[in-house]
């Protein structure tokens, strides 16, 4: 009797098999609470199969982000990421966190300190926190940093994303210099990384800043596409990104003038002096900020 052909030939090797599979692994783990969750309200399982996933088609796809120097980065042990904050929507913190999990060697994660406006607000502090978030607040960053953990921090805070686009790749006062004093209380190393790409993904023309205190917001922006398109306005332009991880520069020596001012501010300047001269550099290296 010859044997019927399958209407389906098996092919084992199918990526939609994978992808399945993977899924209905993901919502057994869910549906039976096997999965971990540490004292930040950080979810692994949670980031890697949906959020990370996300971030991916907007990094590489539509971004079309190059990453340098990821060498730069710890294999393990503490470090504090310090990079350059832009873009209206801070979609450059989330783009960091998942390229660098991606291409660093060791997939590490990136814990990201928010500004509390971001923790107030209910959807997104709980997305924040599912996704390695935590308050910008030296004591957790100590927490975090003792743990071993890479923190990522942009010590522009709102000044940074919130500034008009005739000041693009212009970094805004780094604070107090609270980041310095935490890697320098925990002997981390400090590692800068400069962004370029944010500041045309909403190329912010206008601060209605009436509007932005009625709203109780930091500012309201006013772009080529927002409000003006509505929720159409907030799809982000295509420009080209460019990722660089710098040498870290060393705190262990340091660690007894942790609340010495001269000290944290002379550190505070040199991180971000060094964020400045690599963004000057990636900007020759991208003339063009939509090109391939």
């Amino acid at each position: 009797m010859t044997p019927v052909e399958p209407a389906v030939p098996d092919r084992p090797g199918d990526p939609w098999d994978h992808k399945v599979a993977n899924g209905l692994a993901f919502l057994r783990r869910r549906l039976s609470g096997d999965y971990e969750v540490d004292e930040f309200g950080f979810d692994p399982d949670l980031t890697d199969a949906v959020f990370h996933p996300l971030l991916r088609l907007l990094y590489r796809d539509w971004f079309r982000t190059e990453v340098s120097g990821v060498e730069h980065v710890p294999v393990d042990g503490p470090a504090l990421v310090v990079g350059n904050h832009s873009g209206t929507v801070a979609l450059d913190a989330l783009i960091l966190s998942a390229a660098l999990h991606d291409k660093h060697p060791a997939h590490r994660y990136l814990r990201l300190l928010g500004a509390d406006l971001v923790f107030r607000m209910p959807v997104v502090s709980e997305l924040a926190r599912k996704t390695g978030g935590t308050v910008a607040c030296n004591p957790d960053a100590e927490r975090l940093l003792g743990g071993g953990d890479l923190v990522g921090v942009f010590p522009e805070g709102f000044k940074g994303i919130g500034k008009l686009y005739a000041n693009r790749y212009k970094l805004q006062r780094f604070g107090r210099g609270g980041f310095v004093s935490a890697a320098l209380r925990t002997g981390t190393p400090i590692v800068p990384v400069a962004i370029v790409g944010g500041e045309e993904i909403y190329p912010m023309l206008a601060d209605i800043k009436p509007l932005a205190r009625l709203l109780k917001l930091p500012y309201f922006p006013v772009t080529p596409t927002f409000p003006w398109l509505g929720p159409l306005g907030m799809v982000p332009l295509p420009s080209k990104w460019l990722i660089e991880f710098c040498p870290p520069i060393p705190t262990a020596h340091l660690t007894d003038s942790a609340d010495d001012p001269l000290v944290v501010f002379n550190l505070a300047d040199q991180v971000r002096e060094t964020i400045q001269q690599t963004l000057h550099t990636l900007l020759e290296r991208r003339p063009d900020p939509f090109g391939p």
